[in-house]
C-alpha cells in the first residue's frame, strides 16, 4: 500500500509510520510528503529518507482551487492509495476528497467527538481537556470528510489524565499513544482487519 503525507509541522506521527515501513512492521511504502510549511520539520525528515518532497500552499499557489487541483494531482501521480494527514493544519480540498473517497485519515489527540470541530488542534485540545475536569482522554483516529474531525471513526485509545497534568504533560503521555495507534490503525487498514467507510475497492 503507498502511503502519502500530508503534513505542517515537525512530522514526529509521520516519522513513526516512516520508520515501521522501513523496519517491516508495516507492509506500506511511503511515496510522497506534501507539507504547506516549506521549514516544516516534516519535509526535512521526508528529504533524510528519500521520499519525494513537496511544499504546496496558499503562499505559493493563492487560488484555492488550484492549489487543491496540485495537492490531487500529486498525490495521484505518486500512485496513493492511502492519504495520511500528520499534523496537517489546512482543511482538505474538494478535489481532493473526490479523489480520494474514504482513503484519507487523520489522527485527532482527544477521544472524538468531544474536542472536535474547527479551531481544535493541539494543545487547544489538551487545553480544554484539563479546563473542564475529564478524568480522561485519548487518541482518535477518523476518516476524513468535508467536516472537520467528523468522519468515521476507525480507532480509539484512552489516556488517563493523572492529577497535576498540565496540557503539557498530558500532551507528552497522548503523542506517545498517536505514535503507537496511528501505526497499528494503518496495518489492519493494509492487512483488510478495518475496512475504510466509503472507500472504493
Amino acid at each position: 500500500m503507498n502511503l502519502a503525507f500530508l503534513a505542517s509541522h515537525r512530522g514526529s506521527n509521520m516519522q513513526s509510520i516512516i520508520d515501521a515501513c522501513k523496519s517491516g512492521a508495516l507492509a506500506a511504502n511511503p511515496v510522497v510528503v506534501i507539507s504547506n510549511n516549506a521549514d516544516s520539520g516534516a519535509l526535512s525528515r521526508a528529504r533524510e529518507e528519500g521520499i519525494p518532497a513537496h511544499h504546496l500552499s496558499s503562499l505559493a499557489i493563492p487560488d484555492e482551487d488550484e492549489l487543491d487541483k496540485r495537492i490531487t494531482d500529486t498525490l495521484l501521480e505518486c500512485n496513493t492509495d492511502l492519504v495520511v494527514l500528520a499534523g496537517y493544519m489546512k482543511r482538505i480540498g474538494k478535489r481532493t476528497l473526490a479523489a480520494f473517497p474514504g482513503k484519507i485519515i487523520n489522527i485527532h489527540p482527544c477521544l472524538l467527538p468531544k474536542y472536535g470541530g474547527q479551531g481544535m488542534y493541539g494543545m487547544r485540545v489538551h487545553e480544554a481537556v484539563i479546563a473542564s475536569g475529564d478524568k480522561e482522554s485519548g487518541v482518535t483516529i477518523h476518516v476524513v470528510n468535508a467536516e472537520y474531525d467528523k468522519g468515521a471513526i476507525l480507532a480509539q485509545q484512552k489516556v488517563l489524565v493523572k492529577e497535576g497534568d498540565s496540557a503539557e504533560s498530558l500532551a507528552e503521555r497522548v503523542l506517545a499513544v498517536e505514535h503507537s495507534l496511528y501505526t497499528e490503525t494503518i496495518a489492519k487498514i493494509v492487512s483488510g482487519e478495518i475496512a475504510l467507510p466509503g472507500a472504493e475497492k
